[in-house]
């Protein structure tokens, strides 16, 4: 009986390492690390496995790059095996933390995105100032040099003990999962890393958000879906100590980006000194003393790049400014090169981002008047648009070099 009990763990196991390279290959199809990987994906997915089962797992090198949009940052991009991991990672222990976090904590997490979390903020102002009928007053800080500044050890016993507790809800060989969060997070990326960018593009990144400045054992890589999920559980501390023992009704949280709303001012400036000192005590983090925003409502607050005012929500500047950037970076492209089907790919899937966020806001005028008057006449050849312009949609009648 026990046998049959380990071989069909082995075999759930082998099932759901397929399942996470599905996921994992899920908009990474053409590029070079999946492509490799997907042509004998069953015999490279079997070597995995073997490594997996037995503890023989090791990350491979990093990709890294920066990137100057939205903000300029430095990106590990994870080899495409390790993306799989990741995946299967994510898959075993999101929903257990799931159930763990606060209603208001918005980054990885389904139907709580960006747009999610810059809704519930104008809720809390509508709700706190009773619609703008009574003073409130909001309060932003994030954490300074956020990603870099995470304790990797502090971190892994987190998780580590949490699952612990919570093994009874986790369907899978919990030593095996433990295993490969600890191979994930003290995995240094670093580490024999292939660099892409050159290096004076790192000129003006500040040493605060640069792996290759962490101090020991700290710090994740930006790009990575472990890292998107480990860095809310290392806040969900304080998030419960924000909510429960600071009784914060309007309190919601997207990475490091925090808000707060309430109608006491002097109130919150207590609540800045509380949160300083829980995260120094409790995980080695530090405010950013030059981000932190304490107005009227009446002034309104810039979050995840809208502008919440009484009544309207606007898009900030910079998310249009990079919606302008975009266009004009394809247009320049077109001239350069006849656009062949993975460009032509490229293109509509960078400005259907920019305008899933527009879509929600007041930009008909904006998204109408970007695509008609901005875009080349070039790629209106290749797509239409649809819905009032919220979506740009590839024709399939024309014909492109590399369409096959």
């Amino acid at each position: 009986m026990a046998g049959k009990s380990i071989l069909k763990k082995l075999a759930d196991l082998l099932i759901d390492l397929f399942k996470a390279y599905y996921s994992a290959r899920k908009n990474k199809r053409n590029t070079h690390n999946a492509l490799k990987f997907e042509q004998y994906y069953e015999h490279n997915l079997i070597e995995l496995f073997d490594e997996i089962i037995n503890f023989r797992y090791k990350p491979r090198p990093s990709i890294c790059f920066i990137v100057n949009k939205p903000v300029k940052r430095e990106v590990f991009a994870a080899d495409f095996r390790d993306r799989i991991v990741h995946h299967l990672i994510f898959n075993y222990i999101s929903p257990v933390f799931e159930n763990l976090f606060i209603h208001d904590s918005y980054s990885c997490r389904k139907g709580k995105g960006t747009h999610y979390g810059i809704q519930r903020v104008d809720h809390f102002i509508r709700a706190c100032s009773e619609n703008y009928h009574r003073d409130c007053y909001i309060l932003k800080i994030d954490i300074q040099g956020y990603f870099m500044s995470i304790d990797r050890s502090l971190l892994y016993e987190m998780i580590k003990n949490r699952l612990l507790k919570h093994s009874s809800k986790i369907d899978c060989d919990l030593n095996t999962v433990i295993y490969l969060i600890r191979m994930t997070i003290f995995n240094d990326p670093v580490n024999g890393c292939i660099v892409k960018s050159r290096r004076s593009e790192w000129k003006d990144l500040p040493a605060s958000k640069s792996l290759f400045h962490a101090a020991k054992n700290k710090g994740l890589p930006i790009g990575n879906l472990t890292s998107q999920l480990f860095a809310n559980i290392y806040l969900d501390g304080f998030d419960h100590f924000m909510k429960q023992h600071l009784n914060l009704k309007y309190y919601g949280r997207y990475v490091d980006d925090i808000v707060v709303v309430n109608p006491d001012e002097k109130y919150l400036k207590s609540v800045i000194a509380d949160a300083k000192n829980y995260l120094t005590r409790n995980l080695a983090l530090q405010l950013h003393p030059r981000k932190i925003y304490l107005q009227h409502f009446s002034k309104g607050v810039k979050f995840l790049g809208a502008v919440i005012l009484p009544h309207r929500i606007y898009i900030a500047n910079r998310t249009k400014g990079n919606f302008y950037d975009a266009v004009k970076k394809y247009n320049r492209m077109a001239v350069l090169q006849q656009p062949d089907l993975g460009l032509v790919k490229q293109f509509i899937s960078s400005m259907n981002s920019y305008l899933g966020i527009l879509k929600h806001y007041k930009t008909a005028k904006l998204r109408e008047s970007v695509l008609q008057k901005k875009i080349s006449a070039v790629w209106w050849r290749c797509f239409y648009a649809s819905g009032r312009f919220r979506k740009l949609v590839r024709k399939t009648c024309i014909t492109l070099s590399g369409s096959g």
